[in-house]
């Protein structure tokens, strides 16, 4: 078997909402159908979200509608991300003790309420 592409692919009761941020975090363009949106960047297939009207927002930590996926992204400055994140309409979920320290990240939902962080990237 030869995998030819690989992509996450988010449920959400609001394709563009959704669509829209992941394609602002990740630099990218939305290619739109009626039920299905692929976020494209650097003319390949990086994210999909699939319209799923009856969709729960996960709870993170825990509760009764919890996480099943979430993304780790890499960044070299945790406070510029989030500034970037936040207005493209990501809430905070947890914030780091020290978002300097090596290894620190911050938890955020995205417009669907899936769980995503931002780590920060240290040698």
């Amino acid at each position: 078997m030869q995998i030819s592409r690989q992509v996450v692919v988010f449920d959400a009761p609001d394709l563009t909402a959704e669509s829209d941020f992941w394609a602002g975090v990740m630099k990218g363009v939305v290619d739109k159908e009626d039920d299905w949106h692929m976020v494209i960047v650097d003319g390949k297939a990086r994210i999909g979200v699939q319209l799923a009207p009856d969709h729960v927002r996960p709870q993170w930590p825990g509760g009764p509608e919890r996480q099943q996926i979430h993304l780790d992204l890499y960044v070299d400055d945790l406070t510029a991300a989030q500034n970037e994140v936040t207005a493209l309409g990501a809430t905070l979920l947890q914030a780091a003790d020290d978002p300097e320290a090596k290894g620190s990240f911050q938890v955020y939902a995205d417009p669907a309420g899936h769980p995503f962080c931002l780590c920060l990237l240290r040698p």
